[in-house]
């Protein structure tokens, strides 16, 4: 079995989830680069591999089970455990898009990929962690997330989102409920804020690169034992749930 840490992040083949796994990759640790599009996962796995990063392709399609199922068995004949797991995979859907306009089936699935598709890798990926030292688990949220934040006045969160922020505070509640279950585990569990990052989720029109949203993906994913685990967090500390 493998000594040397081991990383999956979902949704690596660009953008941010790209520059997590060149981050973990620049500690030394060995990535799988989880993706759905063939191409698009060996190009961001040679590019990584040229960079000097210990980086694998794994077949990952966050709302398939026997893709997820087929992922987890994978690492686990590569390395027989998993040290640290992000799942950074996610659509937007509509964006901006009023309530009154989503339709049942787009809302399904944006839920689909962004909450049942994390609960769907984590519990295929749990066993795994369980058999790391130091597991970690980072989810990407979004301060758009964030029902304090929505609701306070002169808070600008960038217009009426009916189906990706209501996914994404999903997804917060979800993160919470994990972070009881393995409280007594050296299991940490977090949910990190990116930012504004230009990205094609938002046809490019962040604020910051995808290295700078990248940051506290990697901070949470490195916690300390002392860490915190069930929190929200952005470069600059906690974000309001």
């Amino acid at each position: 079995m493998s000594e040397q840490t081991i990383a999956l992040v979902t949704g690596a083949n660009k953008g941010i989830g790209y520059e997590i796994a060149a981050g973990l990759g620049a500690l030394g640790w060995s990535v799988g680069i989880g993706a759905r599009d063939e191409q698009r996962r060996e190009n961001a796995v040679a590019k990584l591999r040229a960079a000097g990063v210990d980086a694998f392709g794994v077949l990952l399609d966050v709302t398939d089970d026997a893709s997820v199922s087929a992922a987890a068995a994978l690492i686990e004949e590569r390395a027989g455990r998993l040290d640290v797991l992000v799942n950074n995979a996610g659509i937007a859907g509509a964006w901006p898009e009023e309530p009154s306009t989503v339709t049942p089936e787009s809302m399904r699935a944006v839920v689909e990929t962004n909450v049942i598709g994390v609960v769907r890798v984590i519990n295929a990926m749990l066993p795994l962690l369980r058999r790391s030292e130091r597991p970690r688990i980072v989810n990407q949220s979004s301060h758009v997330a964030s029902l304090t934040l929505q609701t306070t006045p002169g808070v600008d969160l960038g217009g009426v989102s009916g189906a990706y922020s209501p996914s994404k505070t999903f997804l917060n509640a979800v993160t919470i409920q994990y972070a009881k279950e393995l409280s007594g585990t050296n299991i940490k569990i977090n949910n990190a804020c990116p930012g504004y990052v230009a990205t094609d989720l938002n046809g490019f029109h962040g604020t910051s690169t995808p290295a700078e949203g990248a940051k506290i993906a990697i901070r949470l994913a490195t916690l300390p034992d002392d860490g915190p685990t069930g929190g929200l967090f952005d470069d600059t500390g906690n974000v309001p749930w």
